[in-house]
């Protein structure tokens, strides 16, 4: 590619990406840059639309495509499939002045970001061969290795009522509002089981100690900032698919992403 034409892209993605088109001074002013950015727009509004039908509907419609909009100018897709793109908007929902109001809105758009990946990502099969490691080395060399896209939102909001009364019906919104109300505070896990994407709310102390190995503590670090009973968890989290495998400390972490959201 040469420099001029290098330059010409750069400034058509600039023009398209700004909060506000070009002026007339510039030489992409014209309704051709304004179909391009009503396209854009259009599907920055679907694919946000597809990973958060439950901050869509606490926000309204066309306070939703106003926050896409606004979503698509400060934080632009940097790869091609946009259904990767959205991440930041819990974090840039925290920051809109506008939406103080709606105090739990972040967290709601951390917990379907969550739900989402989970639904995006591939099974994996355990490694029973690494659970061999629990035997021969002590816990504060060890971590854990959970199912891709495990996450843990920890919330002081009801967050899965929420996800849930608006996805599923059930509790009742009335029920999830007198929640919101009655500050019921929940913290939930999301992760793969086989195929299956599940939900599951935490104790605060469950919470913390999967969020802990997640950021990637070892096993010991992780039952000192959640003291609980680690044979009976590890137990339960190999059956259910949740833990899937066991490495060395020395080694890279073995959850590629962070999966804890606090």
């Amino acid at each position: 590619m040469n420099a001029r034409l290098a330059r010409q892209q750069r400034g058509l993605l600039d023009a398209l990406l700004r909060a506000r088109p070009p002026g007339p001074a510039s030489p992409w002013h014209g309704p051709g840059l304004g179909a391009y950015r009503a396209n854009a727009h259009a599907h920055a509004e679907r694919a946000l639309l597809d990973a958060y039908p439950v901050v869509a509907a606490l926000l309204g419609e066309e306070a939703f495509a106003t926050l896409a909009r606004a979503l698509w100018h400060h934080h632009p897709p940097t790869r091609g499939d946009l259904g990767e793109w959205g991440g930041t908007l819990a974090g840039f929902i925290a920051e809109q002045t506008g939406l103080d109001h709606l105090p739990y809105l972040p967290d709601v758009a951390r917990l379907e970001w969550a739900l989402h990946g989970a639904t995006r990502a591939e099974g994996a099969r355990a490694d029973a061969a690494s659970f061999a490691w629990l035997e021969r080395e002590p816990p504060e060399r060890l971590r854990l290795r959970f199912a891709p896209a495990t996450a843990v939102v920890l919330s002081r909001w009801p967050v899965l009522s929420l996800l849930d009364a608006h996805l599923h019906g059930e509790p009742d919104l009335a029920t999830a509002a007198r929640r919101l109300r009655d500050g019921v505070a929940e913290n939930v896990r999301v992760w793969r089981q086989g195929q299956a994407v599940r939900l599951t709310p935490l104790d605060p102390a469950s919470a913390r100690f999967e969020a802990a190995l997640l950021a990637g503590h070892t096993l010991a670090q992780a039952l000192e900032v959640a003291p609980l009973d680690a044979l009976g968890w590890l137990s339960e989290a190999v059956r259910s698919g949740l833990c899937v495998g066991v490495a060395p400390a020395s080694e890279p972490s073995p959850n590629t992403t962070d999966g804890a959201h606090p």
